[in-house]
């Protein structure tokens, strides 16, 4: 019975902050509230004056609108479900599932609107444009509006910088904060277009930013399915960090590192197994205090072996 009290300050727990509400959830609730709003407005206004620039901007905001309802419900579940043991590194990857999830959405958004821009090209419509300009000028100041909310709290979160990590900020809501951002520029392009198109009698312009819309759409969902991937499929940490911890633990000599696991558990989070085999092998908490010297991590195992020559 004893033995079992004293085992207790060997535990840990495995939530690493995920069972607390994140700074984040309420601008993201926000944001969603707003972002769908405007959606309804400009894919009705599109329809209605026969504009593709609209469409294709409320198509943009509906993609977002889904991946920031997805982000919403994986803050909730993450939360929730933070204390489940059935999860071995806590909840920290739901965040990021999210986020990849949310990316393979806006590349089909991206696509269907690649395939309406070039029937549109095909086929052009008249545009109602003093009516497309008004909604697409509502547009960017609801796109506006949601860029200053989440900046604000993507710049705090960029602030807190630790040593040796590689993803301090919340992953998605770093990635709700360009997905905004790609919508007002989407917004501006739509404006663009259409005063093009008034003045100067080119409607082409409007299926064509129909289609750099969907290219900026495209980049943005390359780029979160790259980094969420990275942490979905554990890969490795940069050789940056991985060097780190090799110095920390060969620099005196006399302890190599034979096998080095370093990956992301989450965003922010991280978690390392070490191997390490000595001549004159220490515990595993001397190791580890150099380890978490030169790198942040959140969970960390350290196998240490008795160098034996073979005669």
């Amino acid at each position: 019975m004893k033995m079992q009290r004293n085992l207790q300050r060997y535990i840990h727990s495995h939530t690493f902050g995920h069972d607390s509400r994140k700074p984040g959830e309420a601008r993201t609730l926000i944001v969603i509230a707003i972002t769908a709003s405007m959606m309804v407005i400009e894919i009705a206004a599109g329809i209605v004056f026969g504009s593709m620039a609209l469409l294709a901007d409320g198509l943009h905001m509906a993609s977002h609108a889904v991946a920031l309802a997805i982000n919403a419900f994986a803050y909730m579940y993450a939360r929730r479900n933070a204390q489940n043991q059935r999860y071995s590194f806590g909840t920290g990857k739901v965040n990021t599932l999210g986020g990849y999830t949310g990316a393979i959405l806006l590349a089909v958004f991206a696509a269907m609107m690649v395939v309406e821009s070039v029937s549109r090209f095909i086929n052009p419509v008249d545009i109602a444009f003093n009516q497309a300009i008004l909604v697409a000028t509502l547009g960017l100041i609801v796109n506006g509006a949601s860029v200053f909310i989440l900046d604000v709290e993507h710049s705090h979160d960029d602030g807190a910088h630790h040593h040796g990590h590689a993803h301090d900020h919340d992953h998605n809501l770093r990635s709700a904060y360009l997905h905004v951002f790609a919508d007002a520029l989407t917004s501006l392009l739509a404006i663009l277009a259409l005063l093009i198109g008034k003045y100067f009698g080119a409607i082409w312009m409007d299926p064509l930013m129909g289609i750099i819309g969907a290219i900026l759409v495209t980049r943005w969902s390359v780029g979160l399915l790259k980094s969420t991937s990275a942490i979905l499929l554990d890969e490795q940490a940069s050789v940056t960090r991985c060097e780190r911890i090799r110095e920390a633990i060969e620099s005196n000599g006399g302890h190599s590192i034979v096998d080095l696991h370093l990956w992301g558990i989450g965003s922010g989070n991280s978690s390392a197994i070490v191997s390490i085999v000595s001549n004159d092998p220490k515990t595993p908490d001397y190791y580890k205090k150099k380890i978490n010297n030169v790198v942040d991590l959140q969970h960390l195992t350290v196998e240490v072996h008795n160098f034996e020559e073979k005669v």
